[in-house]
């Protein structure tokens, strides 16, 4: 399985996977498809920071 930190960190928080790909401001489906596939380091980052700031404003 592809992209494992992102799938755990959102787990972990409690973000679902449409509120991260409506905060990067594509589709649902488009956002799972594009996970099957390795992120490089940077987008890797900033869909974990968008998961903390998620997070934080969501409790």
């Amino acid at each position: 399985m592809q992209n494992l930190r992102i799938r755990d960190k959102a787990r972990i928080e409690n973000v679902p996977l449409w509120k991260i790909a409506n905060a990067l401001g594509i589709a649902d489906a488009t956002f799972s498809r594009k996970l099957r596939f390795e992120f490089s380091e940077d987008e890797t980052q900033k869909i974990l920071n968008i998961i903390d700031e998620l997070a934080k404003n969501g409790k």
